[in-house]
């Protein structure tokens, strides 16, 4: 059995893989560690298992991130320009707490082989003239740059069945346009819950485990390599048995 940290839990995704951590035998703990955790009403049965804590991300040094020995670290944490308020606030939130939270992570035994497994975006690309595309390029390559034995990026299409608080016009748009392009391709879109099933999974096989079928690179750069699972892996891998 392994231990899970989940940073990012009350997310589209991260709710859906929190779930699924509680749920899986694989797991004999799961720490749930965010600026804010999910509330017990929403919490399934299945919660012994569970240890969560508020953290603040400016003082991580107090956190205790490292003390869990986590042996996988998921990260779905993330904004958007218009939640944090500002472009500035939104590099912190979404690159900077994140990788300061994997290194927070990561364990100073160089026997404790750990994994992290990042959820990025389908078109994130370090050089990009769009702030969202480039930040989680960024992200990538600088989790990559952490050390950890083993790290897995995915980047996912259009997100199906996400439910959030606020209303995204945009996004509904496309959504029907890519409901539409589903019938065609597994591109375009993909189930938040199918692909929190396959996030999971990538955690527990780790990127030596994964079948032939997800269709993983290698991607990033020298020094900064990590595997890459697109959107149509995430569906195979997350509907797979």
């Amino acid at each position: 059995m392994s231990t899970a940290l989940i940073l990012g839990a009350t997310g589209a995704t991260g709710k859906h893989l929190l779930r699924e951590l509680l749920s899986h035998n694989e797991w004999s703990k799961v720490g749930e560690y965010s600026r804010r955790v999910t509330p017990e009403a929403d919490l399934p049965q299945n919660r012994g298992k569970l240890e969560q804590k508020t953290i603040d991300f400016e003082n991580l040094e107090v956190a205790g991130l490292k003390d869990g020995r986590w042996d996988v670290v998921f990260v779905t944490l993330g904004t958007t320009r218009a939640r944090a308020g500002s472009a500035e606030m939104f590099e912190k939130i979404d690159r900077e707490y994140v990788v300061n939270a994997c290194k927070a992570a990561k364990t100073d035994d160089p026997t404790h082989k750990q994994r992290v497994v990042y959820l990025s975006s389908g078109a994130a690309n370090p050089s990009s003239s769009f702030m969202y595309m480039r930040s989680k390029g960024l992200t990538e390559l600088d989790i990559a740059r952490l050390g950890y034995a083993d790290t897995i990026v995915f980047r996912p299409a259009v997100f199906k069945g996400a439910e959030r608080a606020d209303k995204r016009l945009a996004e509904t748009i496309l959504g029907y346009v890519t409901g539409l392009m589903s019938h065609f391709t597994s591109h375009a879109e993909i189930h938040v819950a199918v692909l929190a099933k396959a996030i999971m999974k990538a955690g527990i096989l780790g990127s030596s485990g994964l079948s032939p079928t997800v269709g993983a690179t290698k991607a990033g750069e020298e020094g900064a390599r990590f595997t890459l699972i697109g959107n149509k892996g995430a569906v195979d891998l997350g509907q797979g048995a």
